[in-house]
């Protein structure tokens, strides 16, 4: 599928599905429903189990729903469909790297992107109605922008996770993301 979006963090059961059902509701309302797919994984995935209840419960803060899901391993298959490849952590993207060599460009941390995403350039941005070329064409921008700013520190721009820890935790995890919409908002759909 082109134009399709891939989100990793470690179990893929509380930082990934959250960004997979935020930035699929996120993508669907610019350019229709189940047009620009979201899909996430795990690098050590819980593989069939479903969303962390109280990631969930976060999820529906933001308008969106758990049905349904459940959560898979990361693969090499997956890494090789996908357009752009958002991790939760600096540790995730060194992992997708390693599973998939040719990833390199168009991976990156959530946080990576959505602060390259800040400073892109209006002009820069994509000119098309066409949501995968879109896709394609922002990640090549936003790819095109590394080292041109310093990067931040990994602390800085990693996802927490909040995985058997406290609803404060989750808290922080859930907060760190919505920090973050305005941007990826901006690089994924020109709003």
């Amino acid at each position: 599928m082109e134009g399709q979006i891939l989100t990793v963090c470690t179990g893929n059961i509380c930082r990934s599905p959250l960004l997979e059902r935020v930035l699929q509701g996120m993508v669907d309302e610019r350019w229709g429903a189940g047009t620009v797919p979201v899909r996430s994984a795990g690098t050590m995935a819980m593989v069939g189990h479903p969303m962390d209840e109280q990631s969930a419960e976060r999820l529906a803060g933001f308008g969106g729903s758990a049905d349904g899901f459940v959560s898979r391993q990361l693969t090499r298959d997956l890494v090789a469909a996908a357009d752009l490849v958002l991790t939760a952590t600096r540790e995730h993207r060194a992992a997708v790297v390693k599973t998939y060599p040719k990833a390199l460009r168009y991976t990156f941390t959530v946080g990576d992107f959505a602060d390259l995403a800040e400073h892109l350039p209006a002009e820069d941005l994509p000119d098309t109605d066409d949501s995968a070329q879109w896709v394609r064409e922002v990640t090549g921008a936003l790819a095109a922008q590394r080292g041109l700013r310093p990067p931040r520190e990994a602390a800085a721009v990693d996802i927490v996770d909040p995985y058997m820890r406290s609803a404060a935790t989750y808290q922080l995890m859930s907060d760190q993301v919505a920090a973050l919409l305005p941007h990826l908002s901006r690089a994924l759909t020109g709003r």
